[in-house]
């Protein structure tokens, strides 16, 4: 069977190449969700094991059908919704597999329009699908942490058991996430009160509290500084990593990329570490700037690292041309996290 990275990067391309094409919900289907299907092992071909457009009759509604179904020893197990690519997923797509979740033996339910996959069961309440999906996989910003959850999924490695375990746990992450980032950004004040209580003896006065919340948010960025210098440390003494010249590519003049640019390109990589497969984060030097791409495109910039001056900018490109951020240490290319994500949310 064709690896999992392959099929999805497959996809991803055809997903790239011919999205302006793939328009309709049937569009979707063939080129793109029943290729997502035999790449995790199942017969697309065989309607004992993929059913399209299952029917099961609900209270009041009579003759709806859900997409797929994909059944195990004749039994519902997966049911599958697919819209179209450009349709933005969001708990109003759910009433169908809601209504068929409740009157099947399905324990999962996907749904998908193609680029984004968000699977749900019923974690909160047993028999009633869950607003809230436990996993979702992006076709076109997937890592290895992804595709081994995806994996799960497949025909050969399939355990419901084994997937409903660990379900719960990615539910808390993806919920934990976004609050963790907000709080690192903008520390909330029940927050400030505690690390406070931790760090402060006496009256917590709003002086104090001031002063908490400015180094609340310095310590966590550096934190995210600590942990990207020991990676670049590491990157720069094993012998086997080298120079990191499957990353950097040198122009005809031998433009020499300096070790602070690598430290702002892997500074960079780590940030969206999680938000894109950061194999497709290049750096590309230049004689009066250092480029980070997205596959390697020089139409795609996420950063560019201008430090080949006394003064430091940093190159955004979240709005319609680059903007220039002055910057007076490398630490400070954390504090654009949110508009570097966005940039790769563009393209």
């Amino acid at each position: 069977m064709t690896p999992l990275s392959d099929v999805a990067a497959n996809l991803a391309g055809r997903i790239e190449n011919f999205g302006k094409t793939i328009t309709t919900e049937e569009a979707v289907k063939t080129s793109v969700v029943l290729p997502f299907l035999q790449g995790l092992g199942y017969d697309v071909f065989n309607p004992s094991e993929v059913v399209p457009e299952f029917t099961a009759d609900t209270i009041g509604k009579k003759g709806e059908k859900v997409d797929y179904a994909i059944l195990r020893e004749d039994e519902v197990t997966i049911l599958i919704e697919c819209k179209s690519l450009n349709t933005e997923l969001s708990e109003k797509h759910l009433a169908q597999l809601y209504r068929y979740f409740t009157v099947t033996s399905a324990r999962f339910a996907i749904l998908t329009n193609g680029r984004i996959y968000k699977f749900y069961s019923d974690l909160t309440e047993p028999h009633r699908l869950d607003k809230r999906p436990f996993f979702t996989f992006y076709m076109l910003d997937f890592n290895e942490s992804s595709l081994d959850e995806l994996a799960k999924f497949a025909k050969s490695s399939f355990d419901v058991a084994n997937i409903l375990a660990q379900a719960e746990r990615l539910k808390f992450v993806a919920a934990i996430k976004p609050i963790l980032s907000e709080l690192m950004a903008n520390p909330s004040d029940d927050f400030v009160k505690m690390i406070a209580s931790q760090v402060h003896e006496g009256r917590l006065i709003q002086s104090v509290k001031d002063t908490v919340a400015v180094a609340t948010k310095a310590a966590f960025r550096e934190i995210m500084r600590d942990r990207v210098r020991a990676r670049l440390n590491t990157a720069l003494e094993d012998p086997d990593v080298g120079d990191l010249s499957d990353d950097i590519v040198k122009d005809e003049n031998e433009i020499v990329t300096t070790e602070e640019e690598i430290e702002g390109f892997l500074m960079v990589k780590s940030m969206l570490r999680g938000e894109i497969d950061t194999g497709r984060i290049f750096i590309r030097d230049a004689k009066s700037y250092c480029a980070v791409l997205l596959d390697d495109n020089n139409r795609k910039p996420l950063v560019r690292l201008h430090f080949n001056r006394a003064q430091k900018y940093l190159g955004l490109f979240d709005g319609s041309v680059e903007e220039k951020v002055a910057i007076d240490s490398l630490d400070e290319v954390l504090d654009h996290k949110d508009r570097i994500c966005s940039t790769v949310e563009k393209y």
